[in-house]
């Protein structure tokens, strides 16, 4: 009972979200837009939702829901989700990578240039803290070199764009959590397969160009065709960009129950030596990116970099661990993680939510 009262909080959260619209005001184009107020702040809607979009916010909200049932029907029916096989599950999270960059412009990375402490702070959690983390633990608690190299790849993936929903709800700088999500993801081109090299190479060969290649295909090009497609397609983009949330979750769902279908045997047989480990590494994250981060920033900014560092695309370690791995062991952390990922996220949000940014809080991202 006490596992799933993290997400019993999270509906009960939601439900005031969607009744009690005065406490929080949530709009979907928010959750990913790069373009919401830089101190974090959610501009006044210009108008009330519709009904539709209504509908849409609800179910997006709820993307915590979605992926734990979705991790239920891979245990206990894996038939029903592993049809998603490697060539769809790139397209998938290419789409999602596409979505992302629908909501940016190029204004946004030059943000980044211009704020590149905080933005590097928190790049430097996700690609400093996170892997060695995912190394101590790999070796202290002293697993098979298969799943000791697959946690050590989860811990070198960039940020996931969950990350974004997270921080919104946990009154968070929701600019700076989608500057770091592309930041971290574009660093994923060089610094996942270079981690994973340096931090795995010495336990299984590691593929580190095929690593690099995958990273580009799938993260970067569609990234990249996102911004441009808003930049040159600015009124289509508007009108699309109210749905692709939702479709996210649903690919997001899809692409996170797949990994606990294919591995469902494995998971069985390895589940107690593999839960200890994962949970520790996205709980040791999460505590670490906050109180690194509130050495130099305010409550705002750490909770965002926490966020940041705890929530990582497992989905993609998941694909790269499929491609460029023969041993099948390396994927199941990646699909551990998944859930530990999501439910340790939307937990923590609902947490900081119901505490209040301090009025004096100092937010170095401010301009």
């Amino acid at each position: 009972m006490e596992s799933i009262m993290p997400l019993l909080h999270y509906l009960r959260a939601m439900m005031e979200l969607k009744f009690f619209p005065e406490k929080t005001h949530m709009n979907s184009q928010i959750f990913c837009n790069a373009t919401t107020d830089i101190s974090g702040d959610i501009p006044e809607s210009a108008g009330e939702l519709s009904q539709y979009e209504k509908v849409i916010e609800t179910l997006t909200t709820l993307f915590p829901v979605w992926v734990v049932l979705g991790a239920i029907v891979g245990i206990y029916k894996p038939t029903a989700v592993t049809w998603l096989a490697t060539d769809l599950f790139s397209l998938g999270l290419g789409f999602l990578m596409l979505s992302m960059g629908l909501t940016l412009t190029f204004e946004d990375f030059r943000r980044c240039l211009q704020n590149p402490w905080t933005v590097g702070i928190g790049f430097l959690a996700q690609y400093l803290i996170k892997p060695m983390l995912g190394f101590a633990i790999a070796m202290t608690l002293k697993l098979s070199a298969p799943l000791a190299t697959g946690l050590i790849l989860v811990a070198c993936c960039p940020g996931c764009q969950a990350s974004n929903v997270a921080t919104f709800i946990a009154k968070g700088n929701v600019a700076l959590s989608v500057l770091m999500t592309t930041c971290s993801t574009i660093g994923a081109i060089i610094m996942t397969p270079l981690l994973t090299n340096l931090l795995a190479g010495q336990l299984v060969p590691v593929d580190a160009v095929g690593l690099a290649l995958s990273t580009f295909q799938v993260v970067l090009v569609p990234t990249i065709v996102g911004v441009l497609a808003n930049e040159l397609f600015p009124k289509f983009t508007s009108k699309i960009i109210t749905i692709t949330p939702l479709i996210g979750v649903i690919l997001t769902t899809l692409l996170c129950a797949s990994p606990i279908g294919l591995a469902s045997d494995a998971l069985k047989a390895q589940g107690a030596q593999l839960v200890l480990p994962v949970v520790f590494l996205h709980a040791a994250s999460f505590a670490l990116g906050y109180w690194v981060s509130r050495i130099s920033f305010g409550e705002s900014t750490s909770r965002t970099i926490s966020i940041e560092c705890g929530m990582q695309s497992s989905a993609f370690g998941f694909l790269l661990a499929q491609k460029h791995f023969t041993n099948p062991l390396v994927a199941v952390p990646s699909a551990v993680s998944v859930v530990c990922m999501a439910l340790g996220g939307s937990a923590l949000a609902v947490f900081w939510m119901n505490r209040p940014i301090p009025l004096d809080d100092k937010d170095d991202f401010k301009e």
